[in-house]
């Protein structure tokens, strides 16, 4: 089943005195990353929360968004830094010493200091229990993420299924063209050599069948046309793959694009070349959709 790389999911739930939310995005990326913004004091889990985006997310950047709020009944037990306050109170000291300064410290200021107050609830959830929280919670908001890259990978994966069948169209016409290309210069040359011969000018036949040989071998392009006709059904078989194909599917577009290349190169025919114009602009659409497909 394709699906898209693009996405977003959220979800919330209240433990260990905390009200949770969480926000999960995802875009392009050519590997799989993930980035993880969560409050510090559950630095820790991380790790944790990424194997559960992983565990979902194989291609695509996905950024993650954890904001915690305390709730308001939770009892707080409230305690001082001792050793940071010496130090501050010592610091404060050489400042006055070395610069004239007079006063005293005022408590509203040590109050204001960083960290100098730490306030902890005075029931603490075990952190294996906040981790088992967090992935669950996480779990939710990437479950909708993953719904929503899947309902984008089946527009992806019709828009793509119809340019192939226009190119397969396109494919035809093409096989239908090849012969009557060479058809078409013999014909051309024979009406030459017939105006040759009427004004009296010698003509080497065995030069003419040469000559028309040559054309059809550098024009013949049946090879790039079976190779092409194998890569479409690659390209079908891929889209039901139940693993990631992105990456198979823009490889399998460079190559369906080298063998149109080709063909135009070899292409000494204005219908032909046409054909060609058009197979390659579908290619350059399904490539740019393919960007999209995890």
């Amino acid at each position: 089943m394709i699906c898209s790389m693009t996405g977003f999911g959220q979800a919330n739930r209240s433990f260990a005195g905390y009200n949770v939310f969480i926000d999960v995005k995802s875009v392009n990326h050519r590997y799989s990353e993930v980035s993880i913004r969560l409050p510090k004091e559950w630095a820790a889990f991380e790790d944790a929360l990424k194997k559960t985006v992983l565990h979902a997310v194989k291609r695509g950047r996905v950024d993650v968004f954890i904001t915690a709020e305390r709730e308001a009944a939770s009892p707080k037990n409230v305690t001082v830094n001792y050793a940071l306050a010496d130090a501050y109170l010592e610091a404060a000291e050489q400042l006055k010493q070395r610069y004239g300064i007079t006063g005293q410290v005022d408590l509203n200021v040590l109050l204001k200091l960083p960290e100098l107050i730490q306030m902890k609830d005075v029931r603490q959830e075990p952190d294996d229990e906040i981790e088992q929280e967090l992935c669950a919670c996480l779990q939710e908001a990437v479950a909708q993420l993953s719904a929503m890259r899947h309902r984008e990978g089946e527009f992806l994966e019709q828009d793509i299924r119809e340019r192939l069948a226009e190119m397969k169209r396109i494919h035809t016409e093409l096989e239908a063209l090849a012969p009557q290309v060479v058809q078409e210069y013999a014909t051309k040359m024979t009406i030459r050599i017939q105006s040759l011969v009427l004004d009296g000018i010698p003509v080497d036949e065995q030069r003419l069948a040469t000559e028309i040989a040559l054309f059809a071998d550098r024009s013949n392009v049946d090879e790039e046309l079976t190779r092409l006709k194998s890569h479409f059904g690659q390209c079908e078989a891929l889209l039901l793959d139940k693993e990631p194909v992105g990456r198979k599917l823009d490889f399998l577009i460079q190559e369906m694009n080298r063998e149109v290349n080709t063909i135009g190169s070899k292409s000494n025919h204005s219908e032909p070349t046409a054909r060609v114009i058009a197979m390659k602009a579908e290619l350059e659409k399904m490539r740019e959709q393919i960007q999209n497909i995890e």
